[in-house]
């Protein structure tokens, strides 16, 4: 079991800096048009799931954290 959290935590990980990425890189595009337009854009579709799923991981990789520490 200790072995399998560990794994988990290697991906989750993994996943998340990815993601981080990934929205780090469409903030980056965007902003020159923020700046531009001066109006509010709320995230839609693709953008809106990337956004909900780095923060399911995350909740994931704080429970992961706490199952490891708590087994060993």
């Amino acid at each position: 079991m200790f072995l399998f959290c560990k794994t988990t935590q290697i991906i989750i990980s993994a996943l998340l800096v990815v993601l981080v990425l990934i929205q780090s890189k469409s903030a980056g595009l965007t902003s020159g048009l923020k700046g531009s337009f001066n109006m509010y854009r709320s995230l839609r579709g693709v953008e809106k799931g990337v956004f909900v799923l780095t923060i399911i991981l995350g909740v994931f990789l704080v429970l992961n954290s706490i199952a490891i520490v708590l087994l060993s």
